[in-house]
């Protein structure tokens, strides 16, 4: 691969990874309720899942995957619900994803819900397979192998996605502690409980 389809495929997707996606926004949500350091097991599962659906895309299964839409009502249905939900309790300051109170205290919340969770968002979002199938042939060179390019553009994907990640849960933190400053912990699980219903509904919508 040349420098300068490396360059534009570097400046192309750092665009795409820092916008406000679903993803980013469960970052930043969970970065102001559990902090950036709990938020690496969600980002483990998050990039695992863009991983997959890059190779996949690839591979054009995407195009299988699109053209079954039961497949995705069912995994949407069931990870907008589950967002929706957990949104719910982190709006009435309860649940292990909230900014405990002296009244809610409690364990925090596993390592691996937090990594299923955006394992899933990952995934079960069509949008992202439809930007892989668009995005990564025009970069790939048939006549070259295409396993290392493969390789070499994954390993930018997932640099990028991840830097995005910890910018808006670093956000998130920010945000926390100001409110938290200002005592505000229970306004501070309703704005971050209003996120995650949004990132729900935009899931159902995906």
């Amino acid at each position: 691969m040349n420098t300068a389809t490396l360059v534009v495929f570097i400046s192309t997707f750092a665009f795409v990874s820092v916008t406000p996606g679903m993803c980013m926004m469960l970052s930043l949500t969970l970065g102001m309720t559990i902090g950036v350091r709990r938020t690496l097991f969600m980002m483990a599962g998050e990039l695992v899942g863009v991983g997959l659906v890059a190779s996949l895309s690839v591979m054009g299964v995407a195009a299988i995957m699109l053209a079954t839409p039961e497949f995705f009502w069912v995994f949407k249905g069931l990870g907008g619900a589950y967002l929706l939900w957990l949104g719910i309790q982190m709006w009435q300051s309860k649940g292990k994803l909230s900014v405990p109170t002296e009244a809610t205290q409690g364990p925090p919340a596993p390592a691996k819900a937090l990594a299923i969770q955006g394992f899933v968002t990952a995934v079960a979002n069509p949008k992202g397979w439809a930007f892989f199938m668009a995005l990564l042939p025009p970069f790939l060179n048939a006549s070259q192998p295409l396993a290392p390019q493969m390789v070499v553009l994954l390993a930018i994907i997932l640099t990028l996605e991840f830097a995005s990640l910890v910018l808006y849960a670093s956000g998130g933190r920010m945000l926390s502690g100001f409110l938290r400053e200002a005592g505000n912990v229970r306004l501070m699980n309703r704005i971050a409980g209003t996120l995650m219903m949004g990132v729900g509904v935009w899931l159902w919508l995906g």
